[in-house]
């Protein structure tokens, strides 16, 4: 648990969209991503997220190596994050339960669309990572994923999904994670950000949804902007603990994140909080206006 704000992380390290982390995989240095999985065990990481990339489906033996050699030295549950049920599958009878202290795997994501990954709840117990961006839709007599945008689809498929798996797989709303997928701000001029935060509030207010975990990759949040604030922080960091002192209120209790990060809350008067929720009640070019407030004077 993180000591500044009451989230979990879920440890983002171990895969290869790191070049740290390509290189041990293409080295195969097992060592190597041990120490990854101990660092971030010691930076409060409650999951580590485990992704080897397209290997993993062409070499079943380094990843169950992979796993292995991690609950070697770390007791932390694992996230499989893979949308192959037959990788899934490889992952889930490398797991050792006793090893994560009884604690269940996650399975890293399932969205209305592909929601062939639930089969595997014919044979094991686990957690899941519940995708709220994409839903489904019936064209033509053709089931086709569609992404969401609005605050009602993100809330709708959210709702939806979620009380699907507790009434056709017995699951609880604890073990039900929802990725409320926040976007980058440098292009935003649908109101994104604002329909994720509406979306979140929503989730959070809904008592048939109480318990329920909500979630996301904060790394978006400031993509292709400068470092710095005009007040001299960093950009990018105060961007997610700007979108982390709206969203945590209402319910977002977990980060798939960097566990050395330090996420804390900002005070009301911090340039950055201000600047962004100034940038939540624009759209089209005003928004972008608003973007350049952060590093611009």
């Amino acid at each position: 648990m993180n000591q500044n704000f009451a989230i979990n992380i879920i440890g983002e390290r171990i895969n290869p969209g790191f070049k740290s982390t390509k290189a041990l995989f293409d080295n195969s240095d097992l060592p190597g991503i041990q120490a990854l999985a101990v660092k971030q065990a010691e930076a409060g990481a409650t999951y580590l997220n485990v992704n080897i990339g397209a290997r993993a489906l062409t070499d079943a033996g380094f990843m169950v190596d992979c796993i292995k050699a991690i609950q070697d030295v770390v007791d932390l549950p694992l996230s499989f994050d893979f949308p192959s049920l037959a990788v899934q599958r490889v992952c889930f009878e490398a797991y050792d339960l006793d090893k994560a202290k009884g604690r269940l795997p996650l399975v890293n994501s399932i969205t209305e669309h592909r929601w062939d990954l639930m089969d595997l709840a014919k044979d094991y117990k686990f957690k899941v990572v519940l995708m709220a961006s994409e839903r489904v839709e019936e064209i033509d007599g053709v089931k086709v994923a569609k992404g969401n945008k609005t605050a009602d689809e993100i809330y709708g498929t959210a709702r939806r999904s979620a009380l699907r798996l507790c009434a056709d797989y017995g699951m609880t709303m604890d073990d039900i994670y929802l990725d409320m997928s926040v976007s980058a701000i440098i292009a935003d001029t649908e109101a994104l950000n604002r329909n994720t935060l509406d979306a979140i509030i929503r989730v959070g207010a809904d008592p048939e949804l109480k318990g329920i975990h909500m979630m996301g990759g904060l790394s978006n949040i400031g993509q292709q902007l400068p470092p710095k604030a005009v007040d001299g922080s960093d950009l990018k960091h105060s961007l997610e603990c700007a979108f982390l002192s709206m969203a945590v209120p209402h319910g977002f209790d977990t980060v798939l994140g960097t566990p050395w990060r330090g996420y804390q809350p900002l005070p009301d008067d911090h340039y950055v909080l201000q600047t962004y929720r100034n940038f939540l009640d624009a759209t089209g070019s005003n928004a972008l206006r608003a973007v350049r407030k952060f590093y611009r004077a």
